[in-house]
């Protein structure tokens, strides 16, 4: 029974599940180290583990199935999700991966039609060659959305705030849907992190996060992982893992943990810093619209005040002007950096149509908005002051 790799995950579940979120960011799930007593989970770097006899070990095997560092941040996610299960993968693409193998040719999936470009490349461009069908609709109609379901769909697939419109979805309102039709229903919860937003609260079977963003924090990891309670499901995506081998290794294991412990507190800042700008860009005479979820005129608005607790650190703008205003206004900039990614203290910038979403057909882009004159910010957790600053001169 493969199920019994995740028995680490759920030692010390009941006392985390009673603490307080920031309580939970430092403490929740973790083990105290026996051997010497250290505070943080030591970084296991060993790729095997010694036995006494033939099949009778401590707990570990191998480093790929088991590793002591993996778990403790395999138990880190589970506690902040109010999961039961967690799986820590290379990449949140790998992890997207391993959901994608619980399916079989001729099966469905729906998601939304404003999605991270790694993502509608990998659903597009390697699943679909294997027979898995993709639809993409605007899962903010939830109507619409539950006319798509055949026989043969077998999931929904939500990104909320979406990437890069920041368009918000009802996890609660989708999940009534997955039900009703025995569905799974994944959210991608990286853009609003635990701090923000609990999916599983809301309904959904899966989780996942490019902990490479605002969990990690610092951009110097890239890491996937995975938060869910069905043991049956569990027990499929550790074999997956195990099998496919996608797992990440100690040191980045330690380093998301690392940057967890933070996370309240840089989740707090990051908002705040956000509706500042926001306010700020949204006055502007050279920015035309901006989207943020905390604007009462952003479209589920009040879908986004009810299913988290503030608004995030994204923020994307269209500019009155074509890309070559656009190229010049993002190459200007001295505080934040343009560059892949998000999510991390420092702020970034990003051009959406030719970097994180370049992958999806022009034509594609159009209809959902992702315009030449779009422009993603990562707000990060500066002086306030010398951001807005930046950007004034930038369009200046």
């Amino acid at each position: 029974m493969y199920i019994s790799w995740t028995l680490p995950n759920n030692e010390g579940g009941l006392y985390s599940r009673i603490m307080k979120f920031n309580t939970k960011t430092i403490h929740g799930g973790q083990i105290k180290e026996k051997a010497y007593g250290a505070v943080m989970p030591p970084i296991y770097q060993t790729s095997t583990y010694s036995q006494k006899s033939p099949g009778e070990h401590s707990g570990y095997e191998y480093s790929r199935t088991q590793n002591p560092t993996r778990h403790a941040l395999e138990r880190s996610i589970a506690s902040l999700e109010n999961a039961k299960y967690g799986l820590a993968f290379s990449s949140g693409l790998s992890a997207i991966d391993a959901v994608m193998k619980l399916f079989s040719p001729g099966d469905e999936i729906i998601s939304t039609n404003d999605l991270y470009g790694g993502s509608y490349r990998l659903f597009n461009k390697i699943y679909a060659k294997f027979g898995l069908k993709f639809i993409f609709t605007d899962l903010r109609n939830l109507k619409q959305t539950e006319k798509l379901v055949t026989n043969k769909t077998k999931l929904i697939w939500v990104e909320t705030p979406t990437n890069p419109m920041i368009n918000i979805i009802d996890i609660k309102g989708l999940s009534k849907i997955c039900k009703s039709n025995n569905l799974l229903l994944a959210v991608d919860n990286t853009f609003s992190t635990p701090y923000l937003q609990k999916p599983m609260d809301l309904g959904a079977d899966i989780i996942m996060h490019s902990a490479t963003k605002f969990l990690a924090g610092h951009s110097d990891v890239i890491l996937g992982l995975l938060a869910l309670s069905n043991d049956e499901l569990a027990e499929k995506l550790y074999f997956i893992q195990n099998s496919s081998g996608a797992i990440c290794g100690p040191m980045d294991s330690f380093l998301t943990l690392r940057g967890i412990k933070t996370l309240h507190v840089r989740m707090k800042r990051h908002c705040e810093n956000a509706k500042v700008i926001a306010t700020f860009l949204n006055n502007h005479n050279k920015v035309d619209k901006v989207y943020w979820p905390g604007f009462e005129n952003h479209l589920n608005h009040d879908v986004a005040k009810s299913q988290m607790s503030d608004y995030g650190g994204m923020i994307s703008f269209t500019l009155k002007g074509d890309f070559e205003l656009v190229k010049k206004i993002t190459s200007s900039f001295k505080v934040f950096t343009l560059a892949e990614s998000l999510g991390g203290v420092e702020s970034l910038v990003n051009h959406p149509a030719t970097m994180t979403h370049a992958s999806i057909p022009k034509e594609e882009r159009d209809k959902i908005g992702i315009a030449d004159n779009l422009i993603r910010l990562s707000v990060g957790i500066e002086d306030i002051s010398d951001l807005v600053d930046d950007i004034k001169q930038a369009i200046n």
